[in-house]
Formats: structure tokens, C-alpha cells, sequence
């Protein structure tokens, strides 16, 4: 049953081939050609197009075995000077491996669906209710809404990104704690993002690997070993030399650490990430505009903040300090300090260690330098996990993937795609909240089966929803005729309301881990 609906979320995937797809595309295909035409020391050097590699050596090698297929499809495609190179064969070609390297994705939620059969305190009594926690777990994984709009509209590989990092934890809760290393240490080498949940596993790997608990669960200090901790540190940094070392022998480790992290790009991205950095941007902007009409500044300090054009740049904050990269570490980094400790003295185990990782995402997220809102999924994938178990996980999970998933909105902004991103986003949220629902309330009052789980407050604010979307299709263009003036309104709008929901989930979030015992 597991495989059928994989099939079938698969054929989905098919209809997409020919829709809309964006700059990501031509970005692989570049990266296509860039490890097909150039020897191994000019990948990272090589700015033909503005579109250079700047993901990890792995991920390159990746797309170095795409290209022996290629090459047959349309060889084309593998022209270095073919920029912008789309044809029908290309499309296809690059839209299939997608969906094949998903079942990569595919594999590791069935095998995780198997374990947390397993482990289900609750199965028994959950198929007498005619609820199959395998199927619901399934479904929610493979069918998020989010992936299907950003790997198979919008064009990039998270399926077999997610895979791997499930895998990983799968390993690690079946408490084989190296190969979930050496799975989590690949996973760093195809795509440097995961470095936002890179703590969490660090920790939990030091304090299962190198120390031993008593029946409690308790850290016995001196059962510290040497000989673990070594094993362990032996596997991360062999896959990080067999990755790294080609590049570190022709002296290019810092050519390749510069494409990784661009810095230059700004604090926010051209469709600002609903996060905090959001928040502070807005209110610097009002604060500027405020001040300049009511002659309480100078009219040319309010240009700074001009940066809602929709440009991936560096900018100066008006009123409000400027903010730097370092600030941005400094934040992340102390929001995420309570976290570990947590799960440093916690006896909870794998639910901790999966709630801890999607916590550390979820503070990268808010806080991070030039986050994309493509992130949100770093939070809400892991998070699924474990939203069969706890209630309150269970509404942090419905009310995040509501409100992050929506956020991916303006990523497929063509007419011919928006029935689909918002039939899949509709089905997508009516089943998480049918379904979770069912699972954690056991007598279910009338006006619960509305957005079961959520407070008044929260039903209020996800059905502004509905008012906002229609200010963003309807009345911005065709009633108040705005779209020639103020082009990015429906952006900001977007981008502001969901901040707030996600600064609001944080909160809770961080309350329901820090607090729970």
C-alpha cells in the first residue's frame, strides 16, 4: 500500500514535466555542463554564466553522472555557451531526474513508516479507530504540498536531500549512530543548508556515541570514550576529505568555500523569507517613511531603505542598525544554544533529537543571513516525524506547513499553474488537519472539525488567509489598479503576514520543547 501511493503521488509529478519552471532550471542544466565540458579545477572558477556552481562537491558529482545520460537525450544541453538552453527533450530529461532520484526520498519514509510501526505504542488501539499510522505518515511525507511545488514546478532536488536526511535519522533512532553519521555527513557534502541542523546531530551523536546512560537515562561522565568519539570523528571527516581534498590539493579550498557562502547577496533574498528579518525590514521602512513626512528626517535617509524593489543586494537600514552577517550568526547561534542543552540532559531520545534538529532549522530560519523561504521545509519535513505522537507537536506542524507552505506561493506565479498550486495546497492542508485531528482528539466537539486543534485566535488568523489571497489575485490588479505602481505590494503583504504566523509559531515552538517534559 506504502509503494502505491509513492506510484501515485509519482504520476503527479509526471503531469508537471511541461508546466512552468524557473531560473533553477537553466541553473542545473549549467551545472550540467559546467562538470561536462570543464576538468575538475575550473568548476569553481568558471563564471561563463551568472548562474555559477556554488553547492558542494558532491552535489557537482551528482550532476557529473547526470550528464553520461545526457549526453543521449540531447547533447546539447551539455554546451557551456548554450545559456538558457530549453529544449522539450531538456525539459524532460532534467524534470525525470527529479522524480527518479525522489525515490531515494521514496525509500527512506517507507522504511521510516516500517520502523514507527514498530515503535507505535498506539497501533493497536489507532487500526481499531480505522486509522493506519503508516499510510497518514506516508502520505504526509510524500505528498508535501511544499515539494511538490518547489521540486516539480519550480525545478530543484530536495526529494533525494529529504531522503538522506531521513535515512539518517532513521539510523539514528535504530540506533545505529555511524551510518547515520556518515549519511548526515554526505547529506552536508551534496547541500550546505543542513549545516542550519548540523548542532542537533552533533550533539546527539556526542552524547550517544561517546557516553552511556543509566536506566534513567541519565549521561554517566565517566563512560566518556575516546575510541567512539574517534571512530566517529573518522567517518564525518573522510567523507569531508574524499569531498573536499581534490579541491584542497590544487589549493582551491577557499575558491569553493566563496561560492558556498556568498555573503555579498544581502541579508534577505529578493522575495523576503517569512522570518524576522521581515519584521525588522518593515519597521524600519515605516519608521522611515514616518519620519520623512513628518519632517523628522532628512528626505535622502529614507533611499537606504529602499528595499523592496525586489533586487538580491546589500542595503543600509534607515533608522534601525544595519544589520551584518556576524549579527545574524550571533543570533542564530544563541537562540539555538538553549536547544542543545536540552537535548544534551534530555532522556527523551529520538522524539527530542528530531524535534531539536527541526527547532535548530526553525531559528536559522528566523534569524539566518540571506534565507530563502524555500527553507521552511528544512522545518516542516523533519517535523513530520514526530507529529503522530505529541498533540502539541501535532499544531505546531498544521499551523507551520499552512502558513510556510502558502508563503511558496509567489515562487509559481503563472496563471497556468495557479489552479494546481492551490488544488494541491487545499487537499494537502484538509488532509493534515482531517488526519491529525482524528489522531488527537479523542471526543471531538461540533466546532472542533474546523481547524481542529487551533485556538479561536489561530482560525481567525489562518482564514485571513483566504482575504489575502484574494487582495493578492483580484483586488491589487483589477480594482485598486496598483500593479504598475506598486508592483511588490502583494510580496510584502505575503511576505509580512506570514512572518508574523511564523514569529508566532516559533514562540510556541520554543515553549513546547523548552518546557515539555
Amino acid at each position: 500500500m506504502l509503494w502505491r501511493i509513492s506510484l501515485a503521488i509519482s504520476c503527479v509529478k509526471l503531469l508537471l514535466v511541461y508546466a512552468y519552471h524557473s531560473t533553477d532550471f537553466e541553473v542545473h542544466r549549467n551545472w550540467m555542463a559546467i562538470t561536462n565540458s570543464l576538468p575538475l579545477d575550473e568548476w569553481y572558477i568558471s563564471d561563463i554564466s551568472q548562474w555559477t556552481l556554488d553547492y558542494p562537491p558532491v552535489f557537482a558529482w551528482m550532476e557529473k553522472c547526470f550528464t553520461y545520460v545526457a549526453a543521449f537525450i540531447d547533447p546539447q544541453m551539455l554546451i557551456l555557451d548554450n545559456l538558457n538552453y530549453a529544449s522539450n527533450s531538456t525539459i524532460a530529461f532534467q524534470r525525470l531526474s527529479v522524480i527518479v532520484t525522489d525515490f531515494i526520498l521514496v525509500y527512506a519514509v517507507i522504511e521510516y513508516a516500517k520502523y514507527y510501526k514498530k515503535i507505535s505504542k498506539s497501533s493497536s488501539e489507532s487500526e481499531g479507530n480505522n486509522f493506519d499510522p503508516q499510510l497518514v505518515l506516508t502520505f504526509l511525507l510524500l505528498a508535501n504540498v511544499g515539494l511538490l511545488i518547489v521540486d516539480h514546478i519550480h525545478f530543484q532536488y530536495n526529494g533525494i536531500l529529504f531522503g538522506i536526511l531521513i535515512l539518517s535519522i532513521l539510523r539514528i533512532s535504530q540506533d545505529c549512530l555511524y551510518e547515520g553519521a556518515f549519511w548526515f555527513a554526505l547529506l552536508l557534502n551534496m547541500k550546505h543548508i543542513y549545516l542550519y541542523i548540523a548542532p542537533a546531530f552533533g550533539i546527539y551523536l556526542l552524547r550517544n556515541a561517546c557516553f552511556q546512560s543509566d536506566k534513567d537515562g541519565r549521561i554517566i561522565w565517566t563512560s566518556f570514550s575516546f575510541q567512539r568519539i574517534f571512530f566517529l570523528a573518522s567517518i564525518v571527516a573522510s567523507v569531508f576529505t574524499i569531498s573536499f581534498g581534490p579541491f584542497l590539493l590544487k589549493g582551491q579550498l577557499f575558491q569553493v568555500l566563496g561560492r558556498l557562502f556568498p555573503f555579498k547577496r544581502g541579508l534577505c533574498h529578493a522575495y523576503w523569507a517569512p522570518n524576522f528579518w521581515t519584521l525588522y525590514n518593515v519597521l524600519d521602512k515605516g519608521l522611515a517613511i514616518a519620519g520623512s513626512r513628518l519632517n523628522l528626517l532628512p528626505s535622502n535617509m529614507t533611499s537606504a531603505a529602499a528595499m523592496t524593489g525586489g533586487l538580491v543586494r546589500e542595503y543600509e537600514h534607515s533608522i534601525l542598525p544595519t544589520v551584518k552577517p556576524f549579527h545574524t550568526f550571533l543570533l542564530t547561534a544563541l537562540s539555538m544554544l538553549p536547544l542543545v542543552l536540552r537535548l544534551w540532559f534530555s532522556t527523551k531520545g529520538r522524539n527530542c533529537f528530531v524535534e531539536c534538529l527541526s527547532m535548530c532549522a526553525f531559528c536559522a530560519f528566523l534569524f539566518g543571513w540571506h534565507v530563502h523561504e524555500k527553507a521552511v521545509l528544512l522545518i516542516t519535513i523533519p517535523l513530520t516525524l514526530v507529529v503522530l505522537d505529541e498533540k502539541s507537536w501535532a499544531k505546531i506542524f498544521l499551523l507551520l506547513s499552512f502558513v510556510g507552505h502558502y508563503s511558496l506561493f509567489p515562487l509559481i506565479y503563472t496563471s497556468a499553474e495557479s489552479p494546481f498550486k492551490c488544488g494541491v495546497f487545499l487537499m494537502y492542508t484538509i488532509f493534515s488537519f482531517y488526519s491529525l485531528g482524528k489522531r488527537h482528539l479523542r471526543r471531538t466537539k461540533k466546532d472542533d472539525h474546523f481547524l481542529p486543534l487551533m485556538t479561536v485566535t489561530e482560525k481567525i488568523y489562518l482564514v485571513g488567509f483566504a482575504l489575502l489571497h484574494v487582495y493578492n489575485q483580484l483586488l491589487h490588479h483589477y480594482v485598486f489598479r496598483l500593479n504598475s505602481t506598486l508592483p511588490f505590494l502583494p510580496l510584502l503583504f505575503t511576505s509580512l503576514y506570514c512572518a508574523l504566523g511564523v514569529f508566532y509559531i516559533w514562540i510556541i515552538s520554543l515553549k513546547t520543547f523548552l518546557l515539555n517534559r
